[in-house]
């Protein structure tokens, strides 16, 4: 038996980084495959979401004892930028200014298309870290809830829209250029590393209902994807949401893979809508 030395990415990483059956875009995909790569993934990530996993139930425990109820969102919001400043790989760092950008679009191409005259867009597109002071991970949800309440309750349209009848006035395409980003020797976290060790912060740092909220936001994806798939004639788009019916609340069990998914959702969602978008502009 010959021992073969581990050089460059396995047979099934080499395999996805050629499969675009979801609607993904290059830039989300490279990035996606560097992050796969880093070492710390496979070595640290595990042990790390094993501990931090029972610590944050028992946070959640904590806040949810009848105690008086407290949040430091700023105190939040920084220390993540600090982390992300000196920790965090820039492949990270990219995905998730880029979650914030394909969010932010999908939200408002919904404004635009679903029927609401008084649904304000969504104005989240941060360039660089410190841009997410302001455009914080708290308001990021807010703004979800909010926008699903000015939408009110879906009704079906009669006929799908075609392409030349979607309205795209409020869509930004991601150009990765934009990013800033300045790299330095201490970023070497990779995503889901990252989420690991912020978890329990979240849950410390926001009040017991913003926390809650937050986790179960995510099953918002099935029906963004149905309203989304309604009016653009498509209802295969709801296969593209792991995380689902937003009726059934849920607690912060498995949060690591629900979070993860669903920047896959919003990624995925996003270039279908893309495409879309580069064929109307095309065809005028």
């Amino acid at each position: 038996m010959s021992i073969k030395p581990n050089r460059g990415p396995s047979a099934y990483i080499k395999a996805i980084a050629n499969d675009n059956s979801l609607p993904i875009e290059q830039a989300a995909l490279d990035l996606w495959q560097k992050d796969l790569q880093n070492p710390l993934r496979w070595s640290i990530r595990p042990l790390l979401q094993f501990i931090f996993a029972i610590l944050l139930h028992l946070t959640w425990l904590f806040k949810r004892l009848p105690l008086p109820q407290f949040s430091a969102h700023t105190t939040l919001q920084r220390l993540i930028c600090w982390f992300c400043t000196h920790f965090v790989s820039k492949e990270a760092n990219l995905l998730i200014l880029r979650h914030y950008a394909t969010e932010s679009n999908i939200l408002n191409f919904l404004a635009a298309n679903g029927g609401a005259d008084s649904a304000t867009p969504v104005q989240l597109y941060p360039k660089c870290i410190a841009d997410m002071q302001h455009a914080s991970f708290v308001q990021h949800d807010q703004e979800l809830f909010r926008l699903f309440a000015e939408l009110g309750r879906h009704q079906k349209p009669a006929m799908p829209l075609s392409n030349a009848g979607l309205n795209w006035q409020h869509w930004q395409p991601l150009d990765m250029a934009q990013f800033q980003l300045q790299e330095k020797r201490t970023q070497k976290l990779d995503f889901e590393t990252s989420h690991a060790l912020f978890m329990c912060l979240f849950c410390l740092l926001l009040t017991r209902e913003e926390y809650r909220d937050a986790i179960n936001g995510f099953n918002l994806d099935q029906s963004i994807a149905i309203r989304i798939g309604h009016l653009v004639g498509d209802n295969t788009l709801t296969e593209m949401a792991y995380n689902k019916y937003p009726h059934y609340l849920v607690g912060p069990w498995n949060l690591g893979q629900r979070f993860l998914m669903h920047g896959f959702f919003t990624e995925h969602l996003y270039a279908y809508l893309q495409q879309r978008y580069s064929t109307e502009k095309t065809d005028v």
